[in-house]
């Protein structure tokens, strides 16, 4: 995540807060955004920044969230986990150094950094698809163009992609894997569709082998999803009990957006609590033909 990205506009309705470009609510942000984006290697606590501005913890911490929309912790650790994907990504840096370049007491904490907002370890992200060979190609479905990506050993992906709209969904997909070598390949690929949107050949005795890609625990809750039934819905919270973190649902919400099966892998049939579809990678119009569809056929 791009961590200046994610400021948001603030609510203009809101009582007491001074929108002039030299309003004292304004300068608050601006200089502890500063902060944090040129001293991240400090890792400053909400306390030093508050002392640095002269301002109480609390107060400082209530404007910057009301007008960014996330805590100068939140914010800190956007910046911290930008920079290490850059360490470890472009530099090629070793987890200890790299942990060591960003202010971290040791790869514990960059370990924590990253299951808390990738749901992998940083090695894992690190490594991501080296050593594999996927092959890949697009196929006509009945919910849009279809991405589906395969190893050896079987189906390792399903994308799906409105017309014009194949290429940045193959780019989605690569960054997913970006260490793995891509083979386009439709010939081999072409078989899947067949399997996958055909009811009559979902059959116990010819199973569809899938490779699951991704972190321990990726897996748990991609397992999780293959429990539910067709034609039915859980909620996010259930999945996060089904795999015995019932606290973890902001990693559980995480790990199911990055479901690199769609369809087969069910995570159109996660729902928030209150029943509410809430996001698909996919789009949501895309994840009510599919639900619609499941139950016109269950």
């Amino acid at each position: 995540m791009n961590a200046l990205a994610s400021l948001s506009r603030p609510d203009m309705s809101a009582p007491g807060i001074d929108v002039t470009p030299d309003g004292s609510d304004y300068e608050t942000v601006r200089r502890v955004i500063e902060m944090l984006t040129l001293d991240y290697r400090a890792q400053p606590s909400l306390e030093t920044i508050a002392a640095e501005l002269g301002q109480s913890p609390t107060q400082l911490q209530k404007v910057f969230t009301r007008w960014a929309g996330l805590s100068p912790k939140a914010f800190l650790q956007a910046v911290t986990l930008d920079h290490a994907k850059r360490l470890l990504g472009q530099e090629g840096l070793p987890l200890l150094e790299t942990s060591y370049e960003l202010g971290l007491s040791g790869p514990g904490r960059l370990h924590d950094l990253f299951v808390t907002h990738e749901a992998m370890s940083p090695g894992e992200w690190k490594g991501r698809g080296a050593g594999l060979t996927i092959r890949y190609g697009f196929h006509p479905s009945p919910f849009g163009m279809a991405l589906v990506m395969a190893t050896e050993r079987g189906l390792s992906g399903l994308a799906f992609s409105d017309l014009g709209g194949e290429k940045p969904a193959f780019e989605d997909m690569v960054r997913r894997w970006p260490n793995a070598a891509y083979v386009e390949d439709s010939e081999a690929t072409a078989p899947y569709i067949g399997r996958i949107f055909d009811r009559g050949q979902w059959t116990a005795d010819r199973p569809l082998n899938v490779v699951l890609i991704g972190t321990d625990f990726q897996l748990k809750v991609w397992q999780s999803l293959l429990k539910i039934p067709f034609g039915k819905a859980v909620t996010y919270s259930a999945v996060a009990s089904d795999i015995g973190q019932p606290t973890a649902s902001r990693a559980v919400g995480a790990a199911i957006g990055a479901n690199p099966i769609s369809f087969v892998v069910p995570c159109h049939r996660a729902v928030a609590k209150n029943g509410a579809l809430t996001g698909y990678h996919w789009g949501l119009t895309r994840k009510r033909a599919i639900l619609g569809w499941e139950t016109g056929n269950a």
